[in-house]
């Protein structure tokens, strides 16, 4: 029986086997709790959750050094934090974790009317369409569109710093920035692909001046270097 973060571990695995030396993954968080009137980003990783981050560390392809990066919230920088502890138990080398903000909900301009446009539209997958089609009022939440070609651009930076280690960048973010990923730029609507899981993650990696990326369900792009062109 597969476990949350197996698919991506295949797809990495996989990009290994082809020889690329140049990773990076950005992925949702680990299993966490849902406490009923707790601001959201204060809901941690549940004890499955972290066991889950280990596990994942723990399969990871060993040629690589592991560098870790997170939104701020905590169970992001947890997630990441155990993903390297397990890669460094299973013989794997590590760094260390980063909070960056743009791997957190920067694009949430008010988090209160976001929330009550998430109630409105009934379902995460509504709001994610009325999001990407530009549907929801500019004092909510960034344009989608602005905030890939941000994102995308803050973790090609990271990639294309010159290492001469085998070397994997694990970006921990959040599900809605998943979902904004894949519709705006893999084209995957979550109604067909279904919700981001715990642990789901997009791979990204420059094949020479171009920046691929690929989802776990499917979705692949090939794309002008974002560092010399806009999105």
């Amino acid at each position: 029986m597969s476990e949350y973060g197996d698919t991506t571990l295949e797809l990495l695995r996989e990009a290994e086997s082809r020889g690329v030396t140049r990773l990076g993954v950005i992925m949702r968080h680990s299993a966490r709790t849902f406490i009923r009137g707790l601001h959201d980003l204060e809901n941690q990783l549940t004890d499955e959750g972290r066991e889950l981050s280990r596990r994942f560390g723990l399969g990871l392809p060993k040629s690589y050094l592991l560098r870790g990066y997170a939104s701020p919230a905590k169970r992001c920088v947890e997630t990441s934090e155990l993903i390297l502890q397990g890669h460094r138990q299973g013989s794997g080398e590590v760094t260390r974790t980063r909070p960056v903000e743009a791997l957190g909900v920067f694009y949430v301009l008010d988090q209160m009317k976001m929330y009550r446009a998430m109630q409105a539209t009934g379902s995460q997958g509504d709001f994610v369409s009325r999001w990407t089609e530009e549907r929801l009022d500019d004092d909510i939440v960034i344009n989608a569109k602005t905030t890939a070609a941000i994102l995308v651009r803050a973790l090609a930076k990271k990639l294309s710093e010159k290492s001469e280690e085998t070397l994997l960048d694990v970006f921990v973010s959040h599900d809605l920035t998943l979902h904004m990923l894949k519709t705006c730029l893999l084209h995957e609507r979550l109604e067909e692909t279904g919700p981001v899981e715990f642990l789901e993650g997009i791979l990204m990696y420059f094949d020479e001046d171009r920046l691929v990326l690929k989802s776990v369900t499917g979705g692949d792009l090939t794309m002008p270097n974002p560092l010399r062109n806009s999105i």
